[in-house]
């Protein structure tokens, strides 16, 4: 019994180490899991379900296979693949899930979101997500051609890359507050998320002789990895 979780991946057709990684993850580990969860940034961006990148396609033909053999992979939008929508996660076999839920993990209810709703010290990163997250705005850049949904997308990554430069690291990093009421609001003792690239476990005092487990989730850049979850604890494995 596992269950198997990875996120920030940013597969990109330019990296094919990347999905050779991710390819050895769903023929090796994934094949004997009881679930797969993709907690956000599954590509490095995403301008709509009708311009696939051929990686895509290569990743949909073989989760859809082992989704239809009975391996439910679920997926969480992160802040680079916010647009995937209803026909590639239909294609590709992916259950789409709201942007945090509490999971029973062999008796242990978990939150699993993506991660950066937490990291509210950043308050230029803050509006930038709340505007993607509208629906109205969503549809007003798909409604837009592919060639300049592809420039938005190139700008949109260089604004970040500057941002990243120009603001500190603690900022970008999760904020204690916010997640003491991640816990609260959602009444469970353990979180696990992706998004800041920091992999790491952390306990959080949540007061009344309380502590909370917060799993992070490691980045793809230099490896594949995972999160393997059994009803013994939670490890953290190379491919």
């Amino acid at each position: 019994m596992k269950t198997l979780f990875i996120s920030d991946l940013h597969l990109e057709d330019s990296r094919p180490e990347t999905t050779g990684w991710l390819m050895e993850f769903l023929s090796g580990p994934a094949r004997s899991a009881d679930a797969v969860y993709i907690l956000g940034d599954l590509f490095e961006y995403w301008i709509g379900d009708d311009a696939l990148p051929e990686t895509a396609r290569v990743l949909a033909a073989e989760t859809s296979r082992m989704a239809t053999d009975g391996l439910p992979f679920y997926f969480q939008h992160g802040n680079r693949d916010f647009l995937l929508g209803d026909a590639y996660a239909g294609q590709a076999g992916l259950q789409l899930l709201p942007e945090t839920v509490v999971v029973d993990l062999y008796g242990t209810p978990t939150l699993l979101l993506h991660g950066d709703s937490l990291c509210t010290d950043d308050v230029d990163y803050q509006a930038i997500r709340r505007q993607t997250r509208d629906p109205a705005w969503q549809a007003a850049i798909l409604a837009k051609s592919i060639a300049e949904r592809i420039e938005i997308a190139r700008n949109a990554r260089d604004a970040s890359a500057g941002h990243k430069d120009a603001a500190s690291m603690a900022i970008m990093d999760v904020n204690e507050a916010a997640v003491v009421k991640a816990y609260a609001d959602n009444r469970v003792g353990r979180m696990i998320h992706g998004h800041t690239h920091r992999p790491a476990v952390h306990q959080h005092d949540l007061g009344n002789g309380e502590s909370g487990e917060r799993i992070v989730l490691a980045d793809w850049y230099s490896k594949g990895s995972y999160l393997e979850v059994t009803p013994e604890g939670a490890r953290s494995l190379d491919i």
